[in-house]
């Protein structure tokens, strides 16, 4: 039978889980990017379409940034895994503190990046619901 070490099955779950809200975060910008009229204004196909290339040109870019942040955000946890399995239970060093600052600060970046989308809304207000009448209901 394997001995399991619990700091790197917490550590591990740890990355696991944040991973898991950073791509769960990520799910409403996605719905919020189609785009939708400004109302009370109209505009000309030509103007659309130059709405939408910026639109889809800012998403890019923000999803560029998000991966590399990932990606720095992967590299500073496999950075603090490694000290931390070179700690011992009596002493944590304050670089293995100073690293964990540094992996939250940056997994709340990236999340913020998820939510703030450059999208538009798909619907602003819910569709009409159908109330079938029936003779003597008012």
């Amino acid at each position: 039978m394997q001995e399991v070490d619990v700091r790197k099955v917490i550590f591990l779950s740890g990355i696991f889980l944040a991973f898991a809200v950073l791509i769960l975060a990520c799910v409403p910008a996605l719905r919020s990017a189609s785009s939708q009229a400004i109302p009370g204004t109209r505009t000309t196909e030509q103007q659309q379409e130059m709405e939408d290339r910026m639109q889809k040109a800012a998403n890019k870019k923000r999803q560029d940034e998000i991966k590399e942040d990932t990606q720095k955000l992967y590299q500073l946890a496999s950075e603090l895994k490694d000290a931390v399995d070179k700690s011992n239970e009596n002493m944590l060093s304050l670089d293995v503190v100073r690293k964990a600052e540094e992996v939250e600060k940056l997994a709340k970046k990236v999340k913020e990046k998820m939510r703030e989308g450059t999208g538009k809304p798909l619907h602003t207000e819910p569709p009409p619901v159908n109330i079938p009448r029936t003779p003597g209901n008012f």
